[in-house]
């Protein structure tokens, strides 16, 4: 579904991405993984629109969509959840939700999504009338979530998913995460918590210093020597 080649970014003169590949293929779960300013976010805005890339080719279901506009991007099915929620704190939770369907006209499709959305998270329903910068950091990123899925993506792309939150809450949305791969979805997590990403994904990339260093099933590099002493304090 999702082909990364040989990509290349930065900001200016500074280089962060340096001849990336890799591939999320439908109905799986992908991880890339890596310590903080190993060049994941960027890698993830250059996907998806927002950074342009120096060189390198993005494909989604065999389009080149390398330099398109990222309204254009998120028309060919691919949403991402971006680190840091950026709700729109005034605004309620249902508000949020149904921004995630701007672009759908299909209203009782998007009814039926907004029911599912507060099934996967009952706590949402409860607090649907309540404004979205009340809600604990982990509420906040179950609005960013269901707001992700409302756009009905191909590819769901979550930036930091576990970044501030407590285990338990981390325990909860994964639990949420498998569940919607169970539907289809195909996702790709990047993720600083290794451990975490590993329990999510069943391939993995691990990206260091702008360079994907290691790949494979997430069984294999989580027993990994560099992994385990680097990433998993083993």
């Amino acid at each position: 579904m999702l082909e990364v080649e040989r990509l290349s970014a930065g900001y200016g003169m500074v280089p962060i991405l340096c001849d990336v590949s890799l591939q999320v293929k439908r109905g799986d779960v992908v991880t890339l993984v890596g310590s903080n300013g190993a060049g994941k976010s960027t890698l993830l805005n250059t996907v998806c629109g927002i950074v342009p890339p120096a060189g390198g080719r993005v494909r989604v279901d065999g389009t080149d969509i390398t330099g398109w506009p990222s309204e254009a991007i998120v028309a060919r099915g691919v949403t991402q959840v971006p680190e840091g929620r950026r709700l729109f704190p005034h605004m309620t939770v249902r508000e949020n939700l149904l921004l995630g369907a701007y672009r759908r006209r299909d209203s009782r499709a998007i009814a039926r999504d907004l029911a599912w959305i507060y099934e996967l998270f009952p706590v949402l329903e409860d607090r649907r009338q309540q404004a979205a910068g009340s809600l604990s950091g982990g509420e906040q990123q179950m609005v960013a979530i269901g707001r992700g899925l409302m756009a009905r993506p191909r590819l769901l792309i979550l930036d930091e998913l576990s970044l501030g939150l407590a285990p338990i809450m981390v325990d909860t949305l994964v639990d949420a995460l498998q569940k919607v791969h169970q539907e289809g979805m195909t996702i790709f997590v990047v993720e600083q918590d290794v451990a975490t990403a590993f329990d999510i994904a069943t391939t993995g990339y691990v990206l260091e210093n702008g360079r994907v260093v290691l790949s494979g099933p997430t069984a294999e590099l989580r027993a990994d020597p560099h992994v385990k002493r680097a990433y998993l304090g083993l």
